[in-house]
């Protein structure tokens, strides 16, 4: 970019503010693919340089308002600010404008908006899980159309946070002041709040639009083609806007019984190197990645970038990238999966999850790496998020232990709880690979062979829901925690598991199911319910799609937020356009893409 300003006739200047926390690439990216270039503020006098300046980021409040104070960036974003040039910030970008978060008592933020930032209820209409993370809409926050709007109404966009600017936590002449903001309004259960900003030259979303596929480009765009001058305003702090009506209800009366955010379909990808040492997507039969014959392959379904492009274009709501044969020697090493999430994050804007060795290793030569270096190199590569898997096992394992000596539960060493503390929770994803242990419940006195620290995740046949209970007439089971891909099994059940990680700092459950992986018999309904109801965080059902039914199946009867499936996409057995399309008969709210990728 030739660097002269906009008023000598030239292309703005466009920076970027990255205060080092999450995935800032797939912005860089997107703004890339909207044929956009940008430089990254690097000194104050950068910010004097820019006509327009983004600043994305996920994350703690905290680590964001006084990690700009502590590299001296916070009085000259503030100075940017109010000198009237146009700022676009994303997320934490958006919620560094408020004055304060319940996240970080006595962190103070940028004050633009003089509202507090407050967690989300996770009791709201009896149980609703937080982090609020997927695809919710968004509608006008003032009666009357805008001419020029940056967010369109009537599409999804995806949102990945826990705390918020609430309308109605606030006193009376705060909530006046976050009225003027407002720009959209979006809900969740019962709660409204400010998905997205605009009054002056300040624009900000909550939602992340390089994550929001083409709804999402398209709402980058519009601020990216708008001239600074449209975008500019006077100085803050800016005189009391006219009185205007306020539309607090959410019109999508589609939505109004639900949460408001869409059932989410998952593509997931298994990635480890073949025989012949190519990297390629490979699906298995309990686990079982080779093929049948003796001596067989490692089975092939294609490479992993292009297969991920695939199911973007298909309306995949998240990609999974799981590196099943994990790290051989060092996880900062093994680039090729690095390149994996690089490739892909230049042509996939839906959320991108990568899993596998996301723990403290140490190098052939003695190099210690910390889980957090580890997640950090696949956050810069353009993962928004890393799943853990064993390691949160041994690590729940750990803490149990010395909850029974009297020692304090957590120790802010594990790799979830340094991850979630610099990420943000919802950053940190938890890989679950239950299997279930039988007993024959038609031997007299069968209960007692059930240990009675297991007996609360216990289902028998006759109580069981799912739709293989002719098989299961006589049986009863719980279901035991396992690692290293299922093939060993731990002494905990999956209800202490999932309680576990999500007291360590875990955002989301990955929830297998080691008896239906492969099997095309639906998803384990019991398993399910079971995590679903002894935890408030999200839950990504996974293991036995073989049908559109199954999907509608699994989001009806166990309310769970996300389904995930691998062998059926792979293979076209089941497209992902045809899950939605039955959803979307049976009434389940979905993500239809309505734009050009």
């Amino acid at each position: 970019m030739s660097g002269e300003s906009s008023t000598s006739g030239t292309k703005p200047r466009l920076y970027i503010l990255d205060y080092g926390a999450g995935n800032v690439r797939s912005l860089a990216n997107s703004i890339t693919r909207l044929g956009y270039d940008f430089e990254w503020i690097k000194e104050d006098a950068d910010f004097d340089k820019a006509d327009k300046l983004l600043f994305p980021g996920v994350g703690a409040f905290a680590k964001a308002a006084d990690g700009l104070r502590a590299e001296g960036r916070f009085e000259p974003l503030l100075k940017y600010i109010r000198s009237g040039k146009p700022y676009f910030g994303i997320c934490i970008g958006m919620q560094v404008l408020f004055a304060s978060s319940t996240e970080a008592e006595g962190s103070e933020g940028l004050n633009i908006v003089p509202y507090p930032i407050t967690k989300f209820d996770s009791t709201d209409g009896g149980k609703k899980s937080v982090p609020h993370m997927g695809w919710n809409g968004a509608w006008n926050a003032h009666a009357g159309e805008d001419a020029q709007p940056l967010v369109l109404t009537g599409e999804d966009y995806y949102f990945v946070h826990s705390y918020a600017a609430i309308v109605g936590r606030g006193n009376a002449e705060q909530e006046a002041q976050l009225k003027d903001f407002s720009y959209t309004l979006s809900r969740y259960g019962s709660e409204t709040f400010v998905s997205s900003l605009r009054r002056g030259n300040v624009y900000a979303t909550q939602f992340h639009p390089e994550k929001s596929g083409p709804a999402g480009l398209d709402a980058l765009r519009r601020w990216l083609e708008a001239s600074p001058e449209s975008l500019s305003s006077a100085p803050h702090p800016l005189p009391a806007v006219a009185e205007r009506t306020i539309v607090t209800a959410d019109p999508r009366a589609d939505r109004a019984k639900g949460t408001g955010l869409t059932s989410r379909i998952v593509a997931c990808l298994d990635v480890r190197s073949n025989d012949q040492g190519d990297l390629v997507v490979t699906k298995g039969d309990q686990y079982d990645v080779r093929e049948k014959e003796e001596g067989g392959n490692v089975r092939n379904l294609g490479r992993p970038v292009e297969l991920s492009r695939r199911y973007y274009q298909e309306g995949a709501d998240e990609i999974c990238f799981l590196n099943i044969t994990s790290f051989r020697s060092s996880a900062l090493a093994d680039q090729p999966m690095l390149d994996v999430v690089r490739g892909s994050a230049e042509t996939v804007f839906v959320p991108l999850t990568v899993g596998g060795g996301i723990k403290d290793t140490v190098d052939p030569d003695g190099t210690p790496h910390s889980a957090l270096e580890v997640a950090g190199a696949y956050f810069r590569s353009g993962a928004d998020k890393v799943s853990i898997g064993s390691e949160a096992v041994i690590n729940v394992e750990e803490m149990m232990a010395r909850e029974a000596r009297g020692e304090p539960a957590l120790t802010g060493k594990t790799g979830i709880e340094t991850i979630s503390a610099a990420y943000g929770s919802q950053a940190v994803v938890v890989s679950i690979d239950p299997k279930r242990v039988y007993y024959d419940t038609t031997k007299p006195n069968w209960i007692d062979e059930v240990p009675l620290l297991h007996r609360p995740c216990l289902i028998t046949g006759e109580t069981s829901t799912t739709r293989t209970k002719a098989d299961e007439q006589g049986k009863a089971w719980w279901y035991q925690c396992t690692i290293s891909g299922g093939r060993d099994v731990r002494d905990m059940d999956v209800i202490q598991l999932a309680q576990g990680v999500e007291r360590l700092g875990a955002g989301e459950i990955l929830l297998n199911s080691v008896d239906r992986d492969g099997s095309g018999k639906g998803f384990d309904l019991d398993l399910i319910r079971l995590v679903r109801d002894a935890v408030s965080i999200p839950v990504v059902a996974s293991s036995g799609a073989g049908s559109p039914a199954d999907f509608d199946e699994v989001f009806t009867k166990t309310g769970t937020e996300a389904a995930l499936a691998a062998g059926i996409f792979h293979r076209n057995e089941v497209g992902i356009d045809d899950v939605k399309e039955a959803l979307e008969k049976d009434g389940q709210p979905v993500r239809r893409t309505h734009m050009e990728l």
